[in-house]
């Protein structure tokens, strides 16, 4: 009997920045291209979950400079009237 091995990221999958850490159904698995390992120690599923909330917070803040650049109107360039 085989282990189920989760299939490369989909809706119900993220993989965190490029990295072959990939969340699934709640779950943290390192995946290479001969198979996956499921994370199961705590402190570092924990450190993976602290890094993937701490990139997705930069993420938003990012887009929200981005929308308030797009939304304010342009200022007269330098040393002009």
């Amino acid at each position: 009997m085989s282990s189920p091995i989760p299939s490369l990221p989909t809706p119900h999958s993220v993989r965190l920045a490029g990295s072959p850490a990939v969340r699934r159904d709640g779950r943290w698995w390192l995946i290479s291209g001969p198979g996956s390992v499921l994370a199961a120690d705590p402190v570092f599923t924990g450190e993976l979950d602290r890094f993937a909330t701490a990139l997705a917070a930069a993420d938003q803040a990012v887009a929200d400079l981005l929308d308030e650049q797009h939304e304010s109107p342009a200022s007269p360039p330098r040393g002009q009237r």
